[in-house]
Formats: C-alpha cells, sequence, structure tokens
C-alpha cells in the first residue's frame, strides 16, 4: 500500500497538461476581459479601438474554451478548442504588442476616426460627440509598473498562449 497509484485525479501525464491547458485558456481571457472591464466601470478607464480589439480576441477564446470543458480533456475535440482558443488569446496580445507601440511611438496609429455613431437626428449626433469621453490609442491611461495596460494585455497574452501550446506539446508527447 506503499506505492502510489495514478489515478483520474493524476497530477502527471497527458491529461493532466491537456486540463491544465484547457483551464488557462478558459480563465486566462476570463480574468483580463474582467480586468479591462473593471477598470472601465468601476475604474473610469474608458477603452480606445484597439482596446476593444484585444477584448473581442478574449471573447473569441472564451466562446473555444468554454465548450472544451463539454468533451474529456484529453479527447480530439478539446485539444482542439483550447489550440483555438490559444490562438484568440495569442492574437490578443499581438495586437496587444502594437497598440503598446502606438503608445510608445514606435509604431504610427490611426489617424481617423474610428467610433460609430447610432443617432438618428444632427442634433443627437452633436449630442454624442460633445458628451463622448475622447480616448486615444496613443496615449496612456494608466500604467502599472510603468507598463500600459496593452503592454500587460501583451505580455499576459502572450504568456498564456505560449504556456497552453507548452502544455498541449507535453500532452501529446506523453
Amino acid at each position: 500500500m506503499s506505492e502510489a497509484v495514478a489515478g483520474p485525479m493524476s497530477t502527471s501525464g497527458p491529461l493532466a497538461y491537456d486540463a491544465v491547458a484547457r483551464v488557462i485558456a478558459f480563465f486566462l481571457p476570463l480574468a483580463l476581459l474582467a480586468g479591462a472591464f473593471g477598470s472601465q466601470y468601476l475604474g473610469g478607464l474608458y477603452p480606445c479601438e484597439m482596446c476593444w480589439w484585444q477584448r473581442y480576441a478574449h471573447i473569441a477564446a472564451l466562446l473555444f474554451a468554454a465548450p472544451a470543458f463539454h468533451f474529456a480533456a484529453d479527447s480530439r475535440t478539446s485539444r482542439t478548442l483550447v489550440l483555438l482558443a490559444l490562438l484568440a488569446i495569442a492574437v490578443s496580445g499581438l495586437i496587444g504588442v502594437y497598440h503598446a507601440g502606438v503608445e510608445a511611438k514606435i509604431f504610427e496609429g490611426f489617424t481617423q476616426c474610428t467610433a460609430l455613431s447610432k443617432a438618428s437626428s444632427t442634433a443627437e449626433l452633436l449630442k454624442q460627440i460633445t458628451q463622448a469621453p475622447l480616448v486615444r490609442c496613443d496615449e496612456v491611461q494608466f500604467r502599472f509598473l510603468g507598463i500600459s495596460m496593452a503592454g500587460w494585455n501583451a505580455i499576459l497574452s502572450l504568456g498564456g498562449a505560449g504556456l497552453i501550446l507548452l502544455l498541449t506539446l507535453k500532452a501529446r508527447r506523453a
């Protein structure tokens, strides 16, 4: 009875790697979206257009990662969904790199207005324009440890995508 038996709750082997990858693929974009929406609605930091693009990619990642829990972690379907989530997380991270570069004046940002209006009259349009917060993609609203939110998204998203890929590859080799 002194031997350890690897059961379904084992912390090693392909199932464990796939399960951890799946959990990260779901909870990383969920946490980053919670931070983004929290900073907007609780912190008063309004997103620019590129911030929204990063959010859209994380929403796509959630739409891929959530159904993966319906299948066995080591199934082909679950792995495919996790890899699609990984791709969406990486896209958000790459947009974050570009956005941080725009903020640092490394890349040129967009020069035209990208906001869409749903006004039904000229007066309503004028009211929307004058009351809307002006948020530029090339200005940092908040920094933590000297890094903008776009920079943190790039670091966490690309790091998480790399970790998911590493875990998925380890599971396939095991």
